[in-house]
């Protein structure tokens, strides 16, 4: 054991730098800074997250710290608070490792009336001001569907013949685990292969994922169905992820329940769902889109490190 940091003193500085600049990126564009609770009764039902639960003695139920601020946000949407952004701590459960933290910095903002192309365009410009604030690299971007990336990396549409993903990845050498569902498969490509592909110091947008990987976005018109999300990568290291907002309180519930049914399948634990979010779609979600980022992230591409810990005061280790 250490009382030392994980970041150094000059990191710390970028860090603290980084803070106030995107402050000042949001104060010029007259968007919201808010706080919302960081526990809650509720805990996302997606397969892919893990909620930490907490026992608070002065609290009747369980709760959890939340993995995102998402839906407390979106309430103050539906309530007309406007254009928001936070930053604040967020923890997950499970994930431990070079680029994984079970408690770190998350940028999340929502935009009223835009869509995701309008986002993307946004998040460049914040991710360009850092960049271009602190180093003297040129980072290209690049905008490619889910469908092509996956074509370019794997030779198979990920829309149409997900199944032959597996053997796609066994010719490069990947172990894939017996009995993982389509979604699951499609996520052990992209991490594997796919996104490890995108070009070195470069800015990759994957945007219209499947229909099944929407989450809380909307889906587009047209056939394949795809949804109005996106994510951004520097080389291959995922920045952001983020949506044209799903709105209809019906599709939304059913999305959670669809969730909770994958949970039970693949041995996870059912978390409570989030009825003050539901409520607050029944009384109006205004049109947004939306995105979270991972700030430690992009000071740690910001900073050339190598490791999440490193952009961190004090990062958890493993055990032993």
């Amino acid at each position: 054991m250490t009382y030392r940091p994980t970041a150094t003193t000059e990191t710390l500085r970028l860090r603290a730098r980084m803070l106030a600049r995107t402050r000042a990126f949001f104060a010029a564009r007259g968007v919201l800074e808010v706080e919302t609770p960081s526990l809650s009764e509720s805990a996302p039902t997606d397969p892919a997250l893990e909620s930490v639960e907490v026992a608070v003695r002065a609290l009747a139920r369980p709760h959890y710290l939340h993995t995102s601020p998402e839906l407390a946000m979106k309430r103050l949407l539906a309530a007309g608070a406007g254009d928001m952004y936070q930053i604040c701590r967020v923890f997950r459960d499970g994930e431990l490792g070079r680029w994984h933290q079970p408690e770190f910095t998350m940028l999340e903002w929502y935009r009223l009336g835009w869509d995701d192309d309008r986002l993307m365009d946004e998040v460049e410009a914040l991710v360009r001001d850092a960049l271009d604030a602190e180093t003297t690299r040129k980072w290209p971007a690049e905008r490619i569907t889910y469908r092509n990336a996956f074509v370019r990396a794997l030779g198979v549409d990920p829309l149409r013949d997900a199944r032959s993903v597996g053997r796609r990845l066994a010719e490069h050498g990947i172990e894939v685990p017996a009995g993982l569902d389509d979604d699951a498969l499609l996520d052990l490509a992209l991490g594997t292969v796919v996104a490890p592909g995108f070009a070195r110091e470069a800015l990759t947008f994957v945007h219209d994922y499947p229909r099944t990987q929407a989450a809380l976005a909307r889906l587009k018109p047209g056939e394949p169905k795809v949804a109005a999300r996106f994510e951004l990568f520097a080389g291959g290291l995922e920045l952001a992820n983020g949506f044209a907002e799903l709105t209809d309180a019906r599709e939304q519930r059913r999305r959670f329940y669809a969730d909770q049914a994958i949970r039970r399948r693949r041995g996870l634990p059912t978390r409570p769902v989030d009825e003050d979010f539901l409520d607050a779609l029944e009384q109006g979600l205004p049109a947004c889109a939306g995105v979270a980022l991972g700030f430690d992230r992009l000071v740690a591409v910001t900073g050339g490190l190598a490791s999440l810990a490193e952009a961190l005061a004090f990062a958890h280790v493993p055990p032993g």
